[in-house]
């Protein structure tokens, strides 16, 4: 029985596309999180694990069942308020890993306008990103 040789292409890891942009308010944006984060969590005393800043290009931010939160660095360039409304959000995905009844009402306990928020969110993320302070 003759056996025959087969090249094994190994793939790489993609690269993930780092902008210029994103590695210089990085660490601004981490800082901000972390402000809010201990300034909302008094309100709610949930354990975090780890916080990652990342350039997501579809959401704010998200929690994983390990307790882990991520936010997008734009944070950093939305209204007080919306900041304000993300961080809630996801601490209160801590409690709560859906969207459901208990967890919006979570969310309504210090942000009762999350709605007008959300909207708002919607509306920013349909305009082209041009970097700028509110």
């Amino acid at each position: 029985m003759k056996w025959k040789l087969r090249r094994v292409r190994v793939r790489r890891k993609r690269r993930t596309t780092v902008t210029l942009h994103y590695v210089q308010h990085k660490e601004e944006a981490r800082k901000l999180v972390h402000q809010k984060l201990i300034y909302w969590n008094q309100f709610y005393t949930l354990l975090y694990k780890r916080v990652a800043i990342r350039n997501t290009k579809r959401s704010w931010g998200s929690c994983s069942s390990l307790k882990n939160l991520n936010f997008n660095y734009k944070i950093l360039f939305l209204p007080p308020h919306l900041q304000d409304y993300i961080i809630v959000h996801e601490l209160c995905h801590l409690a709560q890993l859906n969207h459901g009844e208990q967890f919006w009402e979570l969310v309504a306990l210090h942000i009762p306008n999350y709605q007008v928020c959300i909207a708002e969110l919607r509306i920013i993320e349909k305009v082209p990103y041009v970097e700028q302070t509110f």
